[in-house]
Order: structure tokens, then C-alpha cells, then sequence
């Protein structure tokens, strides 16, 4: 996501790096730079002007701080002025005071608009809402039953009408039965063009007109760049639209689209789309502040913090916790549920890319490979259960049969053994140190007395 930007914001910063202070001149060449990199990116010629003048006035001025270096000042001034281009704050979804929300989506053909309305769906549904979704494209080969199909595989019901009901008709019935089936949420699946023309917008403009609904999602490909944001001004032109979804965010190299809608519309971005698979985490709420800091390769730990409350309950964490206090540490077993609820998070490549540091730290170009947890989780899977709580006893021959039982090799076993070991080691040491960090694991304090009264017999 943004890799071409990030690494030319990065580049940027580090040729400050050693310098004494941000000075006119330094200045004038780091925002040279930062101007063709956005300009790359596909932002508009004019917002890139007025970013610029923005991020000069602000670092010639009172409001740098001391403490900082040159490259730290000018990425967080940086930072900043991207945040406030995107929007400052996250836009929510409004909800209907009548009880039922009705979500219109828009958007060209192939933007991913019936993927996104399925994702939407079944965010909905995870928070506990009643959500429905409506077919309404029949125009597009298929699209009712990609919509039904996917409706299927989230188990949340598809409204439809076949295509010899108008569009308006299908919309106005739907929301009539969800009020009298009390579904709390109406997801209407628009039809699409290859290009706007007169037919759809006035089929829309109709449709909007009798269900008035709550919002009017506008679907983009955030892969088409300056493009995205020309049809966001066309939509908006005969639309009330709301807000906007970005799809495909994970091809996109570049970021125009992201930096650009904000401020070329004034319509707010409210979520982002990345892939195809509809879980829990292809479909995020847009916070600008999270997602300059990604842009400029910090990672984006506050969301990584989300999906993992998300996922791990409280329960889990306390058992887990009890784990680390007493001297038996991790095992097998622990490490097995680990993998699993790592993998209800997202893919190891996201998940990566929002450890603030890490984009630095892996070598250019480096892939993360998905199969090593796959070989993981087959080496745990082929030991028995008293060697998944006791890694102590795996000796020589018992190595041999898992790496034979899962299809590895003894170095792969081998190499399993050492990271549990590692990962106890890291706990231990966590755990000695906890009171400094104010960690309520391990037995801290007790080590830390112990300790002082050895120097003082010294």
C-alpha cells in the first residue's frame, strides 16, 4: 500500500538526516522532492501547490520544536498537512433515528461495489446489527447472483426482484419489507457503466429521490488514481453523495486517490477496501491521521491494537497472562491458538506493514511468506499432546516423526523448538522488568528486592 510514495518520503527525510536545523534552503530542497513524489502519486497539480506552501509555511515557522531533528520535524509537519488533506477526523457512518439505515452505493462498473456492499454487510452483522442486502443492478450479467452467492457465504439475505422489475421498484420494496422485518440495515446494490452517462445518473438521481436514503456511498478504484477523484466531482454533481469507498487499496502503489478526494470534493473517505475475500478485516474505517502515518512508513499500530481486541477476548488474555506469571511458560498448545487468532487478523503482509519500524527493517522487495505458518501449525498438529505441553522431551526420533508427519523437514522442527524457547526467554526477561513498565505479568518486584539485597552483601 503507497510503497512508490513511502519510499520517496522516506528517501527525502533521510538526506536531511545530520543536519543542524531546517533552514530555508534544506527546507526548499526536501519540498522540491516531496512536490514530484506527490505529482507521481497522481495528486492534482493544485492541491500538490497549496500541500507544499502549507508544509513550507509551517516549518519556516514558530511551530518546530527544539527537540526535534530536521528529518523528525519536517515528517511530522509532513504528517500533519497529509492528515488535515484527508479529512483531520474519521467520518462514521450516520444511522437513522427511525431505526432503519438505508445505505445506497454507487459507483462506475468494476469499482468493486458488490464486493464492498458485502463487506459492509457483514461488518454490520459482526456488531451485531440486522443488515439486508439488496440486488438492484440488473443490468450486468450476473450481478444479482455474485451478490446472492456472496450473501450466501456471510449468511445475511439478498432482497431481489429479478431484471424485470425497475431498479427504483426493486429499492422502494426493499426497504418497506426491511422496516416491517426490522432489519436495521439496507445495503442497495446499484447498477454500474463502464462511464457516466445520462441513463444512469437519472436512474439514480430516481432511486435516491424515493427511498431517500440515509447515505449515498460513492465506490471507487483507488487504482485509478486522478481518475477516481474525476468521477467522485461527476457523481457529486447529481448526487448527494455522503461519503466515499476506496477499493483495491492494497494495488495501489501510489496513493492520488487517497490524498486527493478530500479536498477536490469536500466528501469525506469513510472506509477502504483491500482485496477480494470479505472478512472481518478487508473493510477498514478511514482515519486520516492512521493512514498518513502509514503513508510515511510508520506503521499504524492503533489499528493493528484494534483488530487484536477484536479477536482476543478477555478471557483468552487472562489465561494467557496466568501463563507468563508462572514458571511453566508457553507451550505448544499456546503457540497453535496464537497462530489462529493471527490468522483471524488479517494477512502476516498487512499485518507487517503496521508494526511501526518494520517496513524499514525488512530489506527492499522482501516478501512475507504465509506458508511458514502453514508448515507451523502442520509441525504442532503432528505431535502429541504431551509433546505440544512438554518440548523437553522431543528428542532425536521424536523430531524425526513429526517432520515426517507434517511433511517437513527435522531443521524446520528444529528451528519450531528454538522460537518457543526464544519466546519464553523474551517473557521471562519481560517479566523481571515489568515493574519499570508498569506490567502487572511475572513477578517483578520480588527479582528487583532480590537483586539489590545481592549488591548489598557485594
Amino acid at each position: 500500500m503507497f510503497e512508490s510514495l513511502t519510499e520517496k518520503l522516506q528517501s527525502t527525510f533521510k538526506k536531511l538526516s545530520g543536519q543542524g536545523k531546517l533552514t530555508e534552503k534544506n527546507v526548499s530542497d526536501a519540498l522540491r522532492e516531496v512536490r514530484f513524489a506527490l505529482l507521481e502519486a497522481d495528486v492534482s497539480y493544485k492541491i500538490v501547490r497549496q500541500f507544499v506552501d502549507d508544509v513550507k509555511e509551517r516549518s519556516l515557522g514558530q511551530e518546530v520544536l527544539g527537540s526535534l531533528t530536521p528529518e523528525l520535524q519536517i515528517a511530522k509537519i509532513i504528517g500533519d498537512e497529509l492528515t488535515n488533506l484527508m479529512g483531520q477526523k474519521s467520518e462514521k457512518i450516520q444511522v437513522s433515528p427511525s431505526g432503519t439505515t438505508v445505505l445506497m452505493m454507487v459507483g462506475l462498473q468494476g469499482s468493486g461495489k458488490t464486493t464492498a456492499s458485502a463487506k459492509l454487510a457483514l461488518k454490520f452483522k459482526t456488531e451485531g446489527r440486522n443488515p439486508l442486502l439488496v440486488a438492484a443492478d440488473i443490468y450486468r450479467p450476473a450481478a444479482i447472483e455474485q451478490l446472492q452467492i456472496l450473501g450466501e457465504q456471510i449468511e445475511i439475505p439478498v432482497f431481489s426482484m429479478g431484471i424485470d422489475v425497475s431498479p427504483v421498484s426493486i429499492a422502494q420494496a426493499a426497504v418497506e419489507q426491511a422496516i416491517n422485518r426490522s432489519n436495521t440495515f439496507v445495503i442497495i446494490d446499484t447498477a454500474g457503466r463502464l462511464h457516466i452517462d445520462e441513463d444512469l445518473m437519472g436512474e439514480l438521481e430516481n432511486i435516491q429521490s424515493c427511498v431517500n436514503p440515509t447515505e449515498t456511498l460513492l465506490v471507487v478504484d483507488s487504482m485509478t488514481g486522478q481518475d477516481a477523484v474525476n468521477v467522485a466531482e461527476h457523481f457529486s454533481k447529481d448526487l448527494d453523495i455522503t461519503g466515499v469507498i476506496l477499493t483495491k487499496l492494497d494495488g495501489d502503489a501510489r496513493g492520488g486517490a487517497a490524498l486527493s478526494i478530500r479536498a477536490a470534493t469536500g466528501t469525506p473517505i469513510k472506509f477502504v477496501s483491500t482485496g477480494e475475500k470479505i472478512d472481518g478485516h478487508t473493510l477498514e474505517e478511514f482515519y486520516p491521521d492512521r493512514m498518513a502515518s502509514r503513508i510515511l512508513g510508520q506503521g499504524d499500530f492503533k489499528t493493528l491494537l484494534d483488530r487484536a481486541e477484536s479477536i482476543f477476548s478477555e478471557e483468552q488474555a487472562k489465561e494467557l497472562e496466568e501463563k507468563l506469571m508462572s514458571k511453566k511458560g508457553l507451550d505448544f498448545n499456546d503457540m497453535l491458538t496464537q497462530f489462529e487468532q493471527i490468522n483471524k487478523m488479517g494477512s502476516l503482509d498487512q499485518l507487517i506493514g503496521m508494526v511501526p519500524g518494520m517496513s524499514k527493517a525488512l530489506p527492499k522487495g522482501a516478501q512475507v511468506d504465509e506458508n511458514q505458518m502453514k508448515y507451523a501449525k502442520s509441525i504442532i498438529q503432528s505431535m502429541t499432546l504431551g509433546e505440544r505441553r512438554n518440548y523437553a522431551i522431543l528428542d532425536r526420533s521424536r523430531r524425526q516423526r513429526i517432520a515426517k508427519g507434517s511433511g517437513t523437514r527435522v531443521s524446520q522442527v528444529n528451528q519450531l523448538v528454538s522460537q518457543l524457547k526464544m519466546m519464553n526467554q523474551m517473557f521471562n526477561q519481560q517479566a523481571v522488568h515489568a515493574p519499570q513498565f508498569g506490567l502487572s505479568i511475572g513477578k517483578g518486584p520480588k527479582n528487583k528486592l532480590a537483586r539489590k539485597k545481592r549488591k548489598r552483601r557485594r
